[in-house]
């Protein structure tokens, strides 16, 4: 019989353990969050990271900038937060205004204060096996695989999306963690032939139901990271009744894969933390 996989648990667990770390800190983390425009779910995302920083004893402060704000000036801001030592962490929500280039604003952040690794450098450390901050969800997903102890050495893997936030890094913690994984995209032949080999099949192309139950493998491990919005319920990738048939083990959405990356988020914060002390000293 299929079994959830409950982020909503895992994460919590991680939180509580966060907190104690925490706690023990003579002086808190802090983490800037910086939203430009006003997209209703960025707003939301940046309220809910605010949020969950505060309850485990973590300082967040958010920065909202107007949607014509230019590049400079949110340059400007980042360069200030970088020189700003009681400043741990930077996270930019995306996606930012057309006007505004993703990966210059990105680059801009020290890479040890980068808590969304998307860094080049971050991103150059995960591709040498050498990572120090790990994008979120691709983390959250390995942990909570891990805490439902599946095995991920010498399995067939396949990533259905190569963005550079969930797809690719995520494909590279799994080669790291010794297992064949296969990358689709929006050009893949014969897609349902790929991912009825997966042992482990991850859904991240914001679909709704896009994966349907004849097109995972018997027993297989199934992680949906799509989150849509359908007749106004939030819906994944996954057709989740049909996956529950055929699957092992299944994330729901919502309560699956987006609990992990605000934990994640978390840990990376005491991530960074740890990493500027030492460096400090």
């Amino acid at each position: 019989m299929s079994q959830i996989l409950d982020g909503q648990m895992v994460s919590k667990e991680i939180r509580e353990r966060v907190k104690e770390e925490v706690a023990r800190l003579e002086i808190k983390p802090k983490l800037a969050v910086i939203l430009v425009g006003d997209d209703d779910a960025s707003q939301i995302y940046v309220r809910n990271k605010v949020k969950t920083c505060n309850s485990v004893g973590i300082i967040a402060e958010d920065y909202l900038l107007p949607s014509d704000t230019i590049e400079k000036e949110l340059l400007d801001l980042i360069e200030k937060l970088n020189k700003d030592k009681s400043v741990n962490g930077i996270l930019v929500q995306m996606p930012l205004p057309k006007h505004i280039n993703e990966n210059t604003v990105v680059n801009t952040i020290l890479p040890i204060k980068d808590v969304d690794g998307l860094n080049l450098v971050n991103q150059g450390k995960l591709l040498n096996r050498n990572p120090a901050l790990v994008p979120a969800t691709p983390k959250g997903i390995i942990t909570l695989l891990k805490r439902y102890f599946v095995e991920i050495e010498g399995k067939k893997v396949v990533v259905i999306g190569r963005s550079k936030l969930v797809g690719m890094p995520l494909a590279l913690l799994f080669i790291n963690a010794n297992a064949t994984v296969t990358i689709c995209h929006s050009y893949t032949e014969n897609l349902k032939e790929i991912t009825k080999q997966a042992d482990i099949l991850v859904s991240a192309v914001g679909k709704a139901n896009f994966i349907s139950g004849d097109m995972i493998k018997k027993d297989a491990v199934v992680v949906d990271v799509g989150i849509n919005r359908q007749m106004g319920n939030i819906v994944g990738d996954v057709n989740f009744k049909e996956a529950m048939e055929v699957a092992r083990l299944v994330t729901p959405v919502p309560k699956g894969v987006g609990p992990m990356t605000i934990a994640s988020l978390l840990e990376n914060v005491l991530e960074a933390y740890d990493l500027q002390k030492r460096d400090i000293q």
